[in-house]
């Protein structure tokens, strides 16, 4: 048994507030009887539930899991060189897989999932998803480096999508620079600025889709909360 907001949340509606908001509204439905009082339990796995007559349904079957990838693992979920992978640090019996991927050498955010469309939906580049890093240069990095990166750059024959990126700090010599991109080619970051003859020494993945791995220590994971979770799909449902 749930509560009717908790489970509408849990499908991705919107937040427990907005769905007590939709349930006094009178665009809730429970087995075909409109509902107008917040508060009522329903029972998740036989009563139906339509917001505005959509049915709503509820995959709790889905697991979310968010990774603080160090560096020197694989994003995989098996490796033919027996190389630690980021399946091996998340200690769960469910099959779950990376949602794209992070080289070898770069660390930071990391979704984990078994729910096949929203892990297409957040790599796929005609969504946008936003993922932010921070890259540390081998030297400092010209402006004009800067504007061309900003406004795209060839790889592959094609040009990549206009992106944000500031220098942070200089240090030792160094830029460090915050870099926002809405797609994600193959070691896109480390191939943009080997462009312009800078090597990332270092890259860290700060934020993917609004996640970040605030509390989480390199290699430390957690489940991901109602919020977080309510918040990706609502992305997915709007971008469908």
């Amino acid at each position: 048994m749930m509560r009717l907001n908790k489970y509408l949340a849990h499908a991705g509606v919107a937040s427990r507030r907005k769905c007590d908001d939709l349930i006094l509204a009178g665009k809730v439905y429970v087995n075909g009887e409109k509902v107008t009082r917040v508060g009522i339990v329903i029972d998740e796995k036989n009563d139906k539930v339509s917001v505005n007559g959509d049915k709503i349904t509820l995959h709790k079957d889905y697991i979310y899991v968010l990774l603080n990838k160090p560096r020197g693992v694989v994003t995989t979920a098996s490796d033919e060189f027996n190389r630690s992978t980021v399946v091996d640090l998340v200690s769960i019996p469910e099959r779950i897989y990376p949602v794209g991927r992070l080289d070898y050498e770069t660390a930071g955010v990391l979704l984990l999932t078994n729910d096949g469309n929203l892990a297409n939906f957040l790599i796929h580049p005609n969504f946008k998803v936003a993922k932010i890093y921070r890259a540390l240069l081998n030297k400092v990095i010209r402006p004009i480096d800067l504007h061309k990166l900003r406004n795209g750059v060839e790889l592959d024959g094609e040009k990549t999508m206009p992106c944000k990126i500031n220098e942070i700090r200089i240090f030792d010599n160094s830029s460090l620079l915050e870099i926002e991109i809405k797609e994600g080619r193959y070691r896109q970051i480390r191939r943009m600025f080997e462009l312009f003859h800078y090597k990332v020494e270092e890259l860290e993945r700060i934020e993917f889709a609004g996640l970040t791995c605030k509390g989480l220590q390199p290699g430390e994971w957690r489940y991901l909360n109602d919020k977080e979770i309510s918040r990706l799909q609502r992305g997915y449902n709007d971008g469908h």
